[in-house]
């Protein structure tokens, strides 16, 4: 165990490693293959009209003149151990772990990210909540009662949450729901230590809507994977040990279907992490996914960079976590 747990660690930290390189590939050492200069290139961290005194600090805090390896050595050294920003008129210091600055905010990177955090991991742990409880149960009765009234009813409602789009279904529930006839109050973001009644209340729509979408795809998987392992040898033998039904389907056949679920939970639920793009926008929630599609529309490069490596840690740690939960859920799993 230990061992295991030992090596996907260390292949985690390589991982990141290896997105972090790519990701700031992307955003320093593509756009210089592709002709544009340094000038131009600092002219994208800055704020709006900047003087040359500045582009020459985002040019020498970057070092986009120097090597691509060397400047990707001084962003790692920056994320470990912090470093200083001169934004032309003062010196900002940057505390590890830091992700960059911002020259159009004049903010640290890492303080916007942590600020908007609580946000994301809201509406990412409700709706996973929701949406796994309703999915496999659904999945499972649907299995069970194969060809009902009931499993036929599931699947159409499945099928028709998969095609609508969260922006489709978010609106459309801020139109009747909130304001026509006033079921559930404005959606509006409140920390859960200032209100946890008001922060539960304006989160149940964004939870619904983006439960919805995924609740449908894990019913469906649940569905394919129990109709499998209810013919596995292992069932039939647990039966023909007198077992009860309940028991047959509860801690022999569910257990070995968690399993794929289990694998795309961990990429879905560490994506979301990483910002619910288009329900924060739906719903006008200030959280990662906001911050992301902000800075894609202002050109803030840094926060660009901030929440694409970010949103790869919560994925790698998801996968992490993943891997050692298989042999907690599945008994066929050992981890050597």
């Amino acid at each position: 165990m230990i061992a295991f747990l030992v090596r996907r660690l260390l292949g985690a930290v390589a991982l990141l490693i290896v997105i972090s390189l790519v990701t700031y590939g992307i955003f320093f050492l593509l756009p210089k293959l592709a002709g544009v200069s340094t000038d131009d290139l600092a002219a994208r961290f800055a704020g709006k009209a900047p003087d040359a005194t500045t582009l020459e600090a985002i040019k020498e805090r970057f070092g986009l003149d120097k090597p691509f390896f060397v400047q990707y050595g001084e962003f790692m050294k920056t994320l470990v151990t912090g470093g200083d920003y001169d934004t032309g008129t003062s010196t900002v210091h940057c505390s590890a772990p830091c992700l960059g600055y911002s020259f159009r905010t004049n903010q640290a990177v890492t303080p916007q990210l942590l600020q908007r955090a609580p946000v994301t991991l809201s509406i990412a742990v409700g709706a996973a909540v929701l949406w796994l409880l309703a999915g496999v149960a659904t999945g499972v009765v649907s299995a069970l009662k194969k060809g009902s009234i009931f499993d036929r009813a599931a699947m159409i409602i499945a099928l028709a949450g998969v095609s609508l789009p969260i922006f489709f279904t978010g609106l459309l529930g801020l139109a009747y729901v909130v304001h026509a006839w006033g079921i559930l109050p404005e959606v509006n973001w409140t920390p859960l230590s200032q209100d946890p009644a008001k922060w539960f209340t304006s989160l149940i729509l964004p939870w619904i809507s983006l439960a919805l979408l995924y609740a449908a795809m894990y019913a469906r998987l649940t569905r394919a994977g129990m109709l499998e392992t209810m013919n596995e040898d292992f069932v039939r033998t647990a039966r023909a040990k007198g077992l009860r039904e309940s028991t047959v389907v509860t801690k022999h056949a569910l257990r070995a279907t968690l399993t794929p679920i289990l694998t795309v939970f961990g990429l879905d639920f560490g994506l979301l992490l990483g910002g619910a793009i288009i329900t924060e926008a739906t719903f006008g929630l200030p959280g990662l996914g906001r911050l992301a599609l902000d800075g894609v529309n202002q050109s803030d490069l840094p926060v660009v960079v901030g929440v694409t490596i970010t949103t790869a840690l919560f994925v790698v740690l998801m996968n992490l976590i993943v891997d050692l939960l298989y042999a907690v859920v599945d008994p066929r799993v050992r981890l050597a």
